[in-house]
């Protein structure tokens, strides 16, 4: 692989609603550069992005892929990610190897969720963003209409940078060229809102341009275009039809002359110290001279290449064959074989650069978001973390054979190693084992591939719902705890109070003990006693939380003080306090969007009205159809996929992501605490 510099790198990532091309624009992309001889087809299985063979069968992506490229002398790493918002946790985890998000939009079906999700998640980041409009020689497309939307909802920054002409069978550049023929608009007027906004980021470049009239050199350009990217002052649009290779020449070189490069992009949100503790901001720089620093935003579990981390050089250069510390680890781990990934292949290389992205496989302390060095400076050195959706959808899932507990378990560890947005529960009280992820499509796909990877067949139902316990006043609780067997005995007494906290807050735990009634070393085990409490629950059996917890007093003895007597005692005392303290049963509250059919949007309004649901809006879309956004009980749609399909005849689609906690209604707490008290009894 032919050596490049870190100033001739652009690390890019595809992101946007599912349907709307990336993976093909990925194909394009690589065909133009000269990567590969023939572009293959999503709808054939024969692309290098989607090459797992669930990815093959489903049409579309399912997890995040990477591919490099060289193009006009830069070294480019491109990263496809999925689009349908079941998946959203790929897409978002890129975010963090990257210095510019190419949302990508369908030109036939316009704005949609994942669309304004992504654009939200990268400028968040601090990321240069782009709006590629593919498929613009598809039918029935009003593009002027559809970027007039795109500025309503995202600014007027977004400019453009190019226009459809002759058909949409090519396009025509505007930062550029001042004339030409294009299908809408007119190539003189985006090229002089173009440089008018451009010379705005550099007083120097204005005061000329205002003085003397001339556009400046395309030379001159450049760095107020990085600036302006870099600050969200611009947001430039271009056009493409991955299918028929339109405008992807002009994305190619608009990429490799204008998108920012390592050393221009906006400082990677990186900070010093421990979680909880104060810290300070670390800045990483893409020196190549300077220590290794680089952060793992990808995990790959592979059947043959074992458990792969996929990471992005933030500075320094790492080498084969070095010595590389996780996170605060004490013992290093060598780096037998370095890689970049070609869709399913490993190329082995033999150092990576700054703002290069990499591989090592079989390391086993490397997890998701970790840190990786070669020095203990960069102990403590921790990334900014990504805000990802909560997994609400949940599947209560156990083995069909006997035997295959220890298997279920170890596969699962897996998959939540790769997805952020996967997790698993094991409820302390139903002994149930129930997978969340961000959808019922999610959950199937990891599902099928326990069966088909792992060969593990599993039984699912309906789990219970997440709910919460939490209190709504002050109280005080207290417990002795005393027991004499013959021999020593154990003693240990606890004076506590609890107040509540705001929603979201957890637990906090205080010691107020004074003169020390509670010698220091059994605090401890009160601690652990409260805790035992809130995890089980106190009125209906779910774990409590937003509550504090204040130690204040209590005694000890000599001989009988012991661990055990106070995980007890505070474990009694808390419960006290929490019956007293008017305790109170949350559910959690999902956001839900639903897209479907117009004709079926009445229907669809009236049953969510019917499950507690709450209506925030209802929007027009293309091809006659339309999503509702609104707000619902989680415990009221667990079988909204039948439901939906039925009013819809199966043309409609819903995501949901977590909102927040709220109170439940009163029969619905007293039935849910009628049925813990069998359980509390036989305690």
């Amino acid at each position: 692989m032919a050596k490049y510099t870190t100033e001739s790198i652009r690390a890019v990532a595809l992101v946007g609603h599912g349907g709307a091309g990336k993976t093909s624009l990925a194909e394009a992309l690589l065909f133009k550069a000269g990567a590969i001889t023939a572009k293959g087809a999503v709808e054939k299985g024969s692309t290098v992005c989607d090459f797992d063979a669930q990815e093959k069968s489903a049409g579309h992506s399912l997890n995040s892929a990477l591919v490099n490229f060289a193009a006009e002398g830069v070294h480019i790493h491109l990263i496809d990610t999925p689009g349908y918002p079941d998946f959203a946790g790929q897409a978002i985890a890129a975010l963090a190897g990257v210095e510019t998000a190419i949302v990508v939009i369908n030109a036939q079906t316009g704005i949609e969720l994942s669309t304004e999700r992504m654009m939200r998640a990268a400028a968040a980041r601090g990321l240069a963003r782009m709006i590629v409009i593919n498929k613009i020689d598809a039918d029935n497309v009003d593009l002027p209409a559809l970027v007039n939307d795109i500025r309503e909802r995202f600014g007027k920054q977004c400019l453009l940078l190019d226009l459809p002409a002759h058909g949409s069978q090519d396009v025509v550049e505007v930062l550029e060229h001042d004339a030409g023929d294009a299908d809408f608009d007119s190539v003189a007027h985006a090229h002089r809102e173009l440089i008018d906004q451009l010379v705005e980021e550099d007083e120097s470049l204005l005061a000329r341009y205002l003085e003397d009239g001339k556009d400046p050199r395309a030379a001159d350009l450049h760095a107020p275009f990085e600036k302006a990217l870099r600050s969200g002052h611009l947001v430039p649009i271009l056009f493409t039809s991955a299918r028929t290779g339109a405008g992807i020449g002009e994305l190619l070189h608009v990429l490799a002359s204008l998108a920012p490069n390592p050393t221009e992009g906006n400082t990677p949100p990186f900070h010093k110290g421990e979680p909880g503790e104060a810290t300070e901001a670390f800045a990483a720089a893409p020196d190549a001279s300077r220590h290794v620093l680089a952060h793992v935003f990808k995990i790959i579990v592979d059947p043959y290449m074992g458990k792969v981390g996929v990471f992005r050089v933030h500075q320094g250069t790492m080498k084969k064959d070095a010595q590389l510390f996780v996170g605060d680890g004490k013992r290093p781990f060598k780096v037998a074989h370095l890689y970049q990934l070609q869709g399913k292949d490993y190329i082995e290389v033999d150092e990576l650069m700054p703002g290069d992205i990499g591989a090592v496989a079989k390391v086993e302390e490397i997890d998701f978001d970790a840190v990786l060095h070669d020095s203990h400076d960069e102990d403590h050195i921790h990334l900014k973390p990504l805000d990802f959706p909560k997994p609400m959808q949940g599947l209560a899932v156990e083995t069909k054979k006997k035997g295959d507990e220890q298997r279920l378990f170890d596969i699962l560890r897996k998959l939540e190693l790769e997805d952020p947005c996967f997790a698993v529960e094991r409820h302390p009280t139903t002994h149930e084992t129930v997978i969340r992820g961000l959808g019922e499509m999610h959950l199937r796909y990891k599902l099928e591939k326990m069966a088909t990877q792992f060969k593990l067949e599993l039984d699912t139902k309906p789990p219970l719902i997440p709910y919460r316990e939490t209190i709504t006043a002050n109280a005080e609780g207290h417990c002795r705890h005393k027991k004499q067997s013959g021999g020593a005995g154990q003693f240990g007494e606890v004076y506590l109070k609890i107040e509540p906290l705001e929603r979201g807050a957890g637990f906090e735990f205080v010691d107020r003990v004074k003169g020390g009634v509670i010698p220091g070393v059994f605090m401890a085990s009160v601690e652990k006693g409260v805790r035992q409490a809130l995890t089980d629950g106190v009125i209906a059996g779910f774990p409590a939380q937003d509550i504090r917890v204040i130690v204040y007093d209590g005694k000890t003895h000599a001989v009988d003080g012991k661990d055990v007597a106070f995980v007890t005692a505070g474990r009694k005392a808390t419960i006290e306090a929490i019956r007293a303290a008017n305790p109170i049963v949350l559910e959690p509250i999902v956001n839900i969007e639903i897209v479907a059919p117009e004709a079926a949007i009445g229907d669809l309004t009236g049953d969510l009205s019917s499950r507690r649901g709450h209506i925030t809006g209802t929007n027009p879309r293309p091809g006659n159809t339309a999503s509702i956004t609104g707000e619902v009980p989680l415990a009221e749609i667990t079988d909204y996929a039948s439901r939906l399909k039925s009013l819809t005849g199966g043309q409609g689609a819903y995501s949901i992501e977590f909102a927040r906690h709220a109170q439940v209604p009163p029969q619905v707490q007293q039935k849910l605490a009628a049925a813990f008290r069998p359980m509390e009894e036989e305690d």
